[in-house]
């Protein structure tokens, strides 16, 4: 089952003015459970287009369609609320808000889709000790290694019980043991649960663990690889 489908995604920047293009012609469909990594030279496209599958930016040409749901087709109003539903997100720089303790963080998602205390705080704890993390529910981001704070980013992405999860440079800040232990971690979730994970890196150590690999090069896509599992 496909859970995302691009058709002929293209992207330019500065339209009408000095053009940069950034996609030309992406066809891409991402199936349930797959463990893909998009990956290429800086500047081929990689981050726009899991901002395109994510709904963080529109195409020039093109549509993105997530579960069947054409989000062309949204308002922003709808279009907020269909990530908020639909998609899991996990930044570079782990966007955890700093005032707020690991538990609060995943908790926050949660509480914005109106689920009640009870069950956030459950479903809170139990995200945090799947990650490794339960004795360090009451800590601020300011508190723990990038390692930690990039699993708590996980657990919150897993929160709202998305789709899917998309992953952007995840690793980057990230020490040679604690990328391993990340892509340990999502892979047993990728394994377990059957989550769908899209990655865009250019860091062999993903690359190495990924089972699918589409490589962009000048916004198109160059090579797909699908690997045994």
């Amino acid at each position: 089952m496909a859970v995302i489908e691009t058709y002929g995604i293209s992207k330019i920047y500065n339209p009408g003015k000095v053009p940069v293009p950034a996609l030309n012609g992406v066809n891409l469909t991402i199936e349930k459970g797959e463990f893909t990594a998009i990956v290429g030279p800086s500047g081929s496209g990689k981050t726009t287009l899991l901002n395109i599958i994510g709904g963080l930016d529109k195409p020039t040409g093109g549509k993105a369609v997530i579960q069947g749901t054409e989000l062309g087709g949204l308002s922003d109003r709808e279009l907020v609320d269909f990530r908020l539903h639909h998609i899991g997100f996990v930044f570079q720089s782990y966007n955890l808000i700093p005032v707020l303790t690991a538990i609060e963080n995943v908790s926050f998602v949660m509480q914005m889709q109106g689920r009640p205390a009870k069950e956030y705080h459950q479903k809170s704890m139990a995200l945090l000790k799947e990650v490794g993390l339960e004795d360090k529910i009451h800590k601020r981001p300011s508190e723990l290694s990038g390692g930690q704070q990039q699993r708590v980013a996980v657990a919150r992405a897993l929160a709202s019980k998305p789709d899917f999860v998309l992953a952007d440079e995840p690793t980057a800040n990230l020490d040679s043991v604690s990328t391993a232990d990340l892509l340990d971690m999502m892979l047993e979730l990728n394994k377990i649960e059957d989550m769908t994970f899209v990655f865009s890196t250019h860091d062999q150590r993903v690359i190495e663990r990924a089972r699918r690999v589409v490589t962009l090069v000048d916004g198109k896509i160059d090579k797909d690889e699908i690997r045994a599992a």
